[in-house]
């Protein structure tokens, strides 16, 4: 992905109005540049990520079968990460991964592959759906995200699960890709950490070892090459500040689906 699969300001305007007022968006395009419309915008935006919350937080995504399978499974945004550490793994089939799990927890823990393997599993067939405007129905297994929360016991201040990877998003290794979800879809049955697709390991460019899958949001939210998760009760003191490497470029925090 690069800057110009951001969200543009008339998808936003869709969102918090809703498909009805598409019909008004000539106008709104003009009322955008006004002090005041801008601030209304907002609210509806929140409002709509408020409504969505309520709505669909329990809700399960849309399961597939075997024969709606993709032909294939494109790689989203990096494919072979700039990470020397990363390679080195990869070199030796991941033997030596360790996922570190800390935070506001009360038993911070590293978990092998081994291990991951060995806690409540899940497996689905899911879309993924990309803001690039692409899509795909994959079958997914992995480790429950909720069996491993239950075993590094979350703080009551404990708002959020940032996932730390290893694919740098500058030519130079710098800026590691991150993402963060709310506690509520951290325990959503259909959050998982896949090692397979489609049943067979995790491909690199798909992000191996692991990778998240948080069925009811856009790609961007499935973080790959996850090395480390962190609990915190507030994203600021971490990269921009927003959750995610794309939400600091002007994403939305929520991608709902």
């Amino acid at each position: 992905m690069n800057n110009s699969d951001k969200l543009t300001r008339r998808s936003l305007l869709l969102r918090a109005l809703g498909a009805a007022g598409a019909v008004f968006l000539a106008g709104c395009e003009r009322l955008s540049h006004t002090e005041w419309f801008p601030k209304i915008l907002a609210a509806g935006e929140k409002a709509s990520e408020s409504v969505h919350h309520l709505i669909a937080r329990k809700a399960m995504a849309q399961e597939f079968t075997p024969a709606d399978l993709s032909p294939s499974f494109r790689s989203n945004g990096t494919a072979e990460p700039n990470n020397p550490v990363y390679a080195e793994l990869a070199a030796n089939g991941f033997g030596a991964y360790k996922l570190a799990v800390d935070g506001k927890v009360d038993k911070p823990a590293m978990f092998t592959m081994t291990e991951l393997r060995a806690l409540p599993e899940r497996t689905q067939i899911t879309r993924h759906d990309c803001v690039e405007g692409w899509s795909a129905i994959g079958k997914w297994k992995g480790v429950k995200l909720s069996a491993i929360l239950d075993a590094v016991k979350p703080q009551p201040s404990a708002r959020y699960v940032v996932f730390h990877c290893a694919d740098p998003m500058e030519d130079d290794g710098t800026k590691p890709y991150y993402e963060s979800i709310d506690m509520d879809d951290a325990y959503h049955a259909q959050t998982i950490l896949a090692y397979e697709l489609n049943d067979q390991p995790l491909p690199a460019a798909n992000g191996a070892p692991i990778r998240l899958r948080v069925e009811r949001q856009l790609g961007y939210k499935h973080a790959k090459y996850i090395m480390r998760i962190e609990l915190v009760d507030s994203f600021a003191p971490i990269a921009g500040g927003k959750g995610g490497y794309w939400e600091d470029e002007g994403y939305e925090w929520y991608a709902g689906i």
